[in-house]
């Protein structure tokens, strides 16, 4: 999934982010503070999903739209098709351009401006997710990815979310060296590592009224279901899946701490080495023999390779987002049980 944004990515970015970064380097000003979104790309999204995800599939698309000061708009959307191993012969990136192409022929926004997933429980943190949005955002600079979460729309309340990788992030991206010096000199923690832009949803206001005619028109629904005590199997799911995280976190200590523990056994036999040539020449000084030719201890004793500490960094990402939306959701369900005893007591 990460080669598909990778090479889908930058071909995007040489077709139609020229325009958007003249745009914003008019401005003086690169950096996105907004995104706005039409209400037809929401509805796109979503429908994209529930035509073509199942469970935990993902689905995803791309974003078109302009940047307009330090605000992205984006206008329109298009899924990437599912395909299987079959259609070998299947180009996406010569697919995007020529939907692109097309969009362009009709005076719709073709500008690539980022790209769209769905997610499963809120698990979107991945390295797939990183290398993909490094690609978008490294040759479009204004570029976002939305995350849509149907389950948490489905009980009620629009989830969608836009984020972009940190500027330091980049950095890091950039020199592809991600080591535990590395992180630790660039200040990376998980805290800092994807920044959260403002979402505003806009329609026309022909739309809004054909919304709040309808709205008029309907029958008043019956939303009880809102209010119901019962517990749905979320918490569950959240918890599960936040045992799991925390479960491979766990085993990347354990990796990173045989790694220190190598490292300080390497250091002993370093010093117990020198310390026997340091004995062994001053011997031979006074036998009136010359001492032992100078040798490269670090080819003797080679340094032990430190394990990659993205993949924790991430892991640890994703558990903080694991902890928020059961924190969320907990707090929905204790407002309802703390009005429902106040409703009690009121009754009694």
């Amino acid at each position: 999934m990460a080669s598909r944004k990778e090479s889908s990515g930058a071909a995007g970015g040489g077709f139609g982010a020229s325009k958007g970064k003249g745009k914003a380097a008019a401005t003086g000003d690169s950096a996105v503070k907004q995104v706005q979104i039409d209400g037809l790309v929401v509805l796109k999204i979503i429908k994209h999903y529930q035509e073509e995800g199942q469970g935990n599939e993902v689905v995803q698309g791309v974003l078109l739209g302009l940047v307009v000061d330090d605000r992205l708009e984006i206008t329109n959307c298009f899924p990437f098709p599912q395909h299987t191993e079959d259609d070998a012969d299947f180009d996406e990136v010569q697919y995007q351009m020529e939907m692109m192409r097309s969009l362009r022929h009709v005076n719709i926004d073709h500008l690539h401006v980022g790209w769209y997933q769905s997610t499963y429980y809120g698990s979107f943190v991945t390295r797939a997710l990183l290398d993909s949005q490094f690609s978008y955002q490294h040759a479009i600079e204004e570029s976002v990815v939305l995350i849509y979460d149907p389950i948490k729309t489905a009980q009620g309340s629009l989830s969608l979310k836009a984020y972009r990788l940190t500027p330091k992030l980049m950095e890091v991206c950039k020199e592809k060296d991600f080591s535990p010096e590395a992180l630790k000199k660039a200040n990376i923690a998980y805290e800092n590592m994807f920044e959260e832009v403002p979402i505003v949803i806009k329609n026309s206001y022909l739309i809004n009224v054909m919304l709040w005619e309808l709205e008029k028109k309907s029958a008043v629904a019956d939303r009880h279901e809102l209010l119901s005590l019962a517990s749905s199997n979320h918490l569950g799911k959240s918890l599960q899946l936040l045992m799991d995280r925390v479960d491979e976190m766990s085993q990347d200590i354990v990796k990173y701490n045989t790694y220190l523990r190598n490292v300080s056994k390497q250091q002993q036999q370093k010093h117990q080495y020198q310390q026997r040539r340091q004995q062994e020449n001053m011997q031979r000084q006074s036998r009136g023999e010359p001492p032992l030719p100078e040798e490269d201890i670090n080819k003797l004793f080679k340094p032990p390779q430190p394990p990659p500490r993205m993949e924790s960094l991430l892991i640890a990402g994703q558990i903080n987002t694991y902890c928020q939306n059961i924190k969320e959701f907990n707090a929905q369900n204790l407002g309802k049980l703390f009005m429902a005893q106040a409703l009690q007591d009121y009754n009694n």
